[in-house]
Formats: structure tokens, sequence, C-alpha cells
């Protein structure tokens, strides 16, 4: 009975006082042949000594240790053990939502300082408290463009993140918005004719990626230009958020919609993520989710508030801009350490690590055998796209056997790139491991490597 909240007596009184004589009696309208009546199918019970034994057998079958050259969207970049052991302090971790501003300011600063960041880094002059990731901040942007401009069609790349488009699909298909999808041009980015004749004067926005799915960076101010003629907005969606450590932030974007992952976030087997709206001061009112604001008190003393929560729980329904129900504000601390750790240099320092670690790898694979560098002339930061003779499965099972994880196929998302894959390699990518990728790619015998 230790787990049951009554007890044989409580459950005694509780059938008495409904007129029936056993639990038997209470449940008996449901048919037999439904009903329960003999023990569970599952193993027995077991001693806390037995369940700390089967998952630490359970783990020991995880694969540890493995190079990986994954990205598109969740990027595996190192996390200073700082983060978790302030994160994991009770004030933070058990601290649900700072309603309350008497008791939430230290929740309410380290949102505060969250926004302030943002802003700095994505040249917006707005930022809210934090979206739940990449693909619900991509599409909350949309619905907001539509709310500002009165407009129900939107303009979308082909090259932003697919998963992204799906989710805006899901958000989309019962708000009455049409959209035209734009592909791609030889050098990776939106094709700039197919994108001028897509955009009327009925279109809300242009959504964009930058750097784009394919690695690739987009030329954000001709975009904008183009938009902008027309009377759209233009929405930056940013999957990567540690390459606004040497590209030039999206100024020229009316929203910039970023997953903030790589910012001392785990990947975590895909989450929780923590996603970022940031936009123009002048369209706050149309912003989703809320906004942490700094004040003063009656003894002039500087203090943290909700300032803005445009959503059902605050404001009448009809007026709410989104149905977002919260932030993420334990992940949101995760990405506001990371980035006081490592600074507006040590920033910079890192996204110049990646990079030189990309172009390594680009040019290293792309040179094997039967491998060939894909967009090799645009502008790209950690992620490239390797067309290949073998399928890139087959290339993948190879690497797998030498404890690496290789690209990710693309064909599944663009037909048209039968044998092509996307590669990342970040800070955590050895030389090592590079020229032991390029030896497998090439059907020889891979080094060893030691793996930390």
């Amino acid at each position: 009975m230790r787990y049951l909240p009554k007890s044989p007596t409580d459950r005694a009184t509780m059938l008495e006082q409904i007129g029936v004589g056993s639990i038997d009696d209470l449940f008996r309208s449901i048919p037999a042949e439904y009903r329960l009546t003999g023990d569970l199918k599952i193993p027995p019970q077991m001693g806390e000594q037995e369940i700390v034994s089967l998952f630490h057998a359970a783990a020991d079958r995880n694969a540890n240790g493995y190079a990986s050259f994954l990205g598109a969207g969740a990027y595996r970049h190192y996390r200073p053990v700082v983060i978790d052991a302030l994160v994991q302090r009770g004030e933070f971790l058990t601290s649900y939502t700072p309603y309350q501003a008497e008791i939430s300011q230290g929740t309410l600063q380290a949102i505060f300082e969250f926004q302030t960041m943002i802003c700095e880094l994505t040249g917006m002059e707005i930022a809210n408290a934090s979206m739940y990731d990449g693909s619900t901040g991509a599409a909350e942007s949309v619905m907001m463009a539509a709310r500002v401009t009165r407009r129900s069609h939107m303009v979308v790349a082909s090259t932003v993140h697919p998963e992204y488009r799906e989710v805006l699909r899901t958000y989309a298909q019962h708000q009455g918005l049409s959209k035209q999808r734009v592909g791609y041009g030889p050098d990776g980015r939106i094709d700039m004719q197919a994108l001028e004749a897509a955009i009327t004067d009925k279109t809300a926005c242009v959504l964009i990626q930058s750097p784009n799915f394919f690695g690739v960076i987009e030329d954000v101010a001709a975009i904008a230009e183009l938009a902008h003629a027309k009377g759209a907005l233009l929405i930056v969606s940013i999957a990567e958020a540690l390459s606004l450590g040497i590209v030039r932030p999206p100024s020229e974007a009316d929203i910039v919609s970023l997953e903030a992952q790589s910012f001392g976030v785990a990947i975590s087997y895909g989450g929780p993520y923590c996603g970022v709206l940031a936009c123009k001061e002048k369209f706050i009112r149309q912003m989703p989710g809320r906004l942490t604001g700094a004040t003063v008190d009656q003894q002039g003393r500087r203090g943290f508030v909700l300032t803005l929560s445009t959503r059902e729980q605050h404001i009448r329904r009809e007026k709410a801009t989104s149905n977002i129900c919260t932030n993420q504000a334990l992940v949101a601390l995760m990405t506001c350490i990371y980035l006081t750790i490592y600074g507006k240099a040590g920033m910079r320092e890192l996204a110049e690590q990646n990079l030189a670690k990309a172009h390594y790898a680009a040019q290293t694979l792309g040179a094997t055998p039967g491998s060939k560098l894909l967009f090799a002339n645009s502008p790209r930061f950690n992620e490239f796209v390797l067309d290949t003779t073998e399928a890139p499965d087959v290339l993948n099972a190879r690497l797998l056997q030498q404890k690496m994880i290789g690209g990710l196929p693309l064909a599944h998302w663009y037909p048209e790139l039968r044998n092509a894959s996307l590669w990342c390699a970040t800070e955590q990518n050895s030389r090592a491991q590079i020229d032991a990728a390029a030896a497998v790619l090439a059907g020889k015998e891979a080094p060893a490597l030691v793996y930390v």
C-alpha cells in the first residue's frame, strides 16, 4: 500500500457511500471479457539495487565515443561544466513560471539578460523570453508577420530546414494562409529570380534560413530588398546559432527566429531545446510569448517584471497572439550562462574554429575519389554538402564500423540530390577524425583513433 493514497478502510467507506459492496460491483457495467482479472504480464518488482544494475546494463548498450559529422539543426559543441552546476540549483531547477515578480527576481533577471544578449547577437531591437525550439519559433514568426501585414500569403525557401517547414505546415493549415515554395539555384542559395516572381502585394513574409539547410549563407540584404519592395516582411531563421559568432547578423530582417541549442544545450536525443524570436521594436505588440523588462520600485531599486504577455492566459482570447504556453526558461538560462562564459571574443574564436574545421573537412572529403563538394564556391559556416558515387547509406554503414557517424542523406527531402549528404564539423571534430573519415570514403582502412 506504499504508493496507493487510500487505505482499505478508506476504500470500503467510499464504496459504502456510493452504495456498492465491492470494486467488482462498481465496474459491473463493463462486460466481463474486458475486465482484468489476473496480474499484468510484466516483470516482477525489483529492489533498488536490482533497478540500478538494470539501468547500468542498459546504459552499457549505448554507443559511446563515436566521432560525429551530423549537424542539420542539432550541433555537437562542448558544454562547460559550470552550466549544469548552476542550472541544477534548486531556485532555478524547480521554479515553474515567474508570475509573482516579488519572489522571482533571479529567474526574471536571467530572462532579461538572455533577451539582451539575443538582441546583440541578432541585430534586432526586441527579443522575447524564448520559444520551444527553432521550428516553433519560425512558425510563430510567420503567424506574427501575417498579423502585422494583414496578409495571408507566405513565401518559403526550400532551403529552410525541412522539419521546420513541416511544423509551419501544421501551424498554418487552419489559419487560412497560402504558401509558395521557392527553390534553390546552382550555388545552393535561394533562386532570386523565382523569389522576385513569387512575392506579390499579398505576400505577408518571406521565410529564409541562413546558413541554410545546405550550410550556405544567403544574401540577406538582397532578399530583404525584394521583400520590402512589395511590403512583405523578411524572416530569417537560424538553426546554427554559433554562426553569429562570425557571420554578420541579419539586421536587414524584420524578424529573426533562432535555435539556441548550440549555446550550451545538450543534444539530448532531440530536446528540450531553446527557440528565440527577435524583431524590430515596432512589431512588439504582435510578438508571441512574453517579455521581461527592467524597472524600479518605490524606493528606486532596480527590479524585473513581466512587461508583455500576449497570450490567452493574460488577455482576451481573441486578442492573443499565440497559444504558446510558456518559455523555455531553464534552457534559456543555459544559453545565458554559455554566452556569459564565452563573451564576444570567445564566441568569435569558437566560431573561427568551427569555420576552419569545416573548411578542412570539406576540402579533404571533397577530394577523395568518388566524392565531390557541392556548392563549393558559396560562403558557408560549419556545414557542407558532399555528393558521392556510392549511396550515403552504404558509406555511413562503413563509417559506423569505424565508430564514426557520417553525413545526413538528403534524398528524402531533395530527390534531385540522390547521392548527396549534409556534413558538419565543429570544434569537437579533430583533424585525425576528418582524415579517418576521408580514408573510409576512399575505401581504405581508417587509422586507429583515440576517442574521449
